[in-house]
């Protein structure tokens, strides 16, 4: 990323196929940020004269030191602290965003990390998208029927480092009575310590859904034959973890 002297940004993008990068910019002075998945970022900043190349050289970036991983036993998810959200296309523009306010969670974490397992249960009736007519319409037998099912359930065993802090989290979602493999792309953020000293994990993660998969297939369309609501739902999850005892 370029930014001039101010912090706005001039341009950003990735490099070409012979790991270049070149920009045409006005005269002035301006700093540049190289940062790639798993390194230390690179910065440094540069004068371009009117009329003039300005060439960096070459830029070696140094491995990353990752951050430590929980320690092994039993942590449990900290309610107040994590966020389970989604996100759904509405007649194909605008997004509606969603999420479940009642949910538990545990992980046992062993050494290695890899073998670790985690079992969270979503209650079903309470999603929460800010309307209560569209909450009690996704709760109804054409959505999620949280009479007949009244929990969501991700149970998984399979922990897998993909590079840095970016891990793979593959398990088993009951939703809608429906049972399939899902893939959690997950950002592991490190360790830190709560207002009481307890030793606290967190991470992002997010995955997509598709509502046919799990039976949710009520659909009304449009005259134009746009689906009022979109196939896929994107889950967004922000995740605290209490070390137990």
């Amino acid at each position: 990323m370029v930014s001039d002297t101010m912090g706005r940004t001039v341009m950003s993008g990735g490099l070409d196929p012979f790991g270049s990068f070149v920009i045409t910019v006005p005269a002035g002075e301006y700093r540049l940020a190289v940062s790639a998945e798993g390194y230390t970022p690179y910065r440094t900043t540069t004068t371009v004269a009117e009329g003039t190349l300005a060439p960096l050289g070459d830029v070696t970036l140094q491995v990353a030191q990752p951050p430590e991983l929980p320690a092994p036993g039993d942590w449990e998810v900290e309610p107040a602290h994590t966020s389970i959200g989604f996100t759904a296309r509405h007649i194909g523009l605008a997004r509606i965003h969603g999420r479940f306010n009642s949910f538990a969670g545990a992980v046992r974490i062993t050494d290695p990390v890899e073998r670790s397992a985690m079992h969270v249960v979503i209650d079903a009736a309470s999603i929460d998208t800010g309307v209560r007519m569209r909450d009690d319409h996704l709760r109804s037998a054409d959505f999620l029927d949280v009479a007949a099912f009244p929990t969501l359930e991700f149970y998984s065993e399979r922990f897998v480092q993909k590079g840095g802090t970016r891990w793979a989290v593959t398990g088993a979602l009951t939703l809608h009575g429906v049972t399939r493999t899902v893939v959690l792309d997950t950002e592991y953020l490190g360790l830190g310590n709560g207002m009481e000293g307890e030793v606290r994990a967190a991470c992002r993660a997010t995955t997509e859904l598709h509502r046919d998969d799990f039976t949710v297939s009520w659909q009304t369309m449009l005259a134009r034959g746009i689906a009022v609501v979109g196939s896929s739902i994107r889950v967004e999850l922000d995740v605290q973890l209490v070390r137990k005892g």
